[in-house]
């Protein structure tokens, strides 16, 4: 009888030490670095990121994301999308034209007066690249596919059409901006978003090309008076994951991961800087040291021919360039026929 007693005991003991052992295990979520060059005051961080961290790890599906702002990671944004793939960050904040040649189909995305608004050019962005029509991110999971809002004109004398900008110097973002700029008389100007400021107030440039949240975000609307809310082309942002390091997941944790990816952080930030956007626009309006031009039917059809030849130059440049403008204006289509 003694001897039994023991067994037990020590069959007890073991049976709890395994529980214990499978309970600490359960326990131990897969830990998910995910990086952030901006600072964790920027709207994007506060309306998107951060909800997008709670609720993924609200999931308890055996992965925790780790949030890592104001560049802890690595403060260099051209270097955000090497840190996925090194493995210095299991997700990152991209911003595709920092990194030329890494991303090049996302060009089209920059093309004048394709997108109505930001809206439109997030929801056309996300599925062309989710269905794989957009080409460069193999390597990668794509957690968000975001853009800005149209760029426009903002300046430091009277402007109320494009021909206005004839003899200016202007800052341009982009290759294709720079020929928009170009065809309407202006001297595109390439500098860092973080000099506009100073470089406008100097007059060392007359103007800048950015959209509601640079404008304001940079300080830019500080040095600058007029402003011309045109449709030029849109920059995409996005977050990217690691690919291996997704497929190495739990199932349950991929799953978790694109419930909160792709539509769903398309839909959160549209709303998210949607608002934002509208709260701008109606404090530059309001504000008497500020004149705001948005051009009527009439003025974007007066323009549109110029438009249309940097645009056809650039689909005649590569017959794939075609291809993707194609996918894009079929994709525009379905998604205001939806919406």
């Amino acid at each position: 009888m003694r001897l039994n007693k023991r067994a037990l005991l020590r069959a007890g003991a073991a049976v709890l030490a395994f529980s214990m052992m499978a309970g600490s295990a359960a326990a131990e979520n897969v830990k998910l670095k995910f990086a952030v060059f901006s600072p964790d005051t920027e709207i994007t961080v506060n309306t998107v990121f951060k909800p997008f961290v709670e609720a993924l790890n609200a999931e308890n599906a055996g992965v925790e994301i780790e949030f890592f702002p104001n560049g802890a990671l690595g403060r260099n944004p051209q270097q955000q999308a090497q840190m996925v793939l090194d493995g210095v960050a299991d997700l990152a904040l991209v911003v595709p034209s920092y990194t030329p040649g890494r991303f090049p189909e996302n060009q089209v995305f920059e093309l004048p007066n394709l997108f109505q608004d930001m809206p439109e050019a997030t929801r056309v962005f996300t599925r062309l690249v989710q269905s794989g029509k957009i080409k460069g991110y193999e390597d990668f999971v794509p957690i968000a596919l975001v853009t800005t809002a149209p760029y426009s004109i903002h300046t430091n004398s009277p402007i109320s059409s494009l021909n206005d900008l004839n003899g200016k110097k202007i800052r341009s973002t982009g290759a294709i901006e720079g020929e928009v700029l170009k065809a309407f008389g202006a001297a595109p100007i390439g500098m860092p978003v973080t000099e506009v400021p100073e470089a406008v107030g100097r007059k060392t440039i007359d103007g800048t090309t950015a959209h509601p949240s640079a404008l304001f975000d940079w300080g830019i609307v500080r040095v600058t008076s007029d402003h011309y809310f045109t449709r030029l082309g849109i920059v995409p942002l996005v977050v990217l994951m690691n690919r291996e390091k997704f497929e190495s997941l739990p199932q349950a944790a991929q799953a978790a991961i694109n419930k909160y990816a792709g539509d769903w952080m398309a839909e959160t930030y549209i709303k998210g800087i949607g608002e934002y956007n509208a709260s701008l626009m109606e404090k530059l309006e309001s504000d008497p040291a500020h004149k705001v031009v948005k051009p009527s039917q009439a003025d974007m059809d007066a323009v549109q021919p110029v438009f249309d030849k940097v645009i056809d130059a650039w689909a005649a440049a590569d017959p794939r360039n075609k291809e993707l403008l194609e996918s894009v204006r079929e994709e525009i289509a379905a998604v205001r026929a939806k919406n």
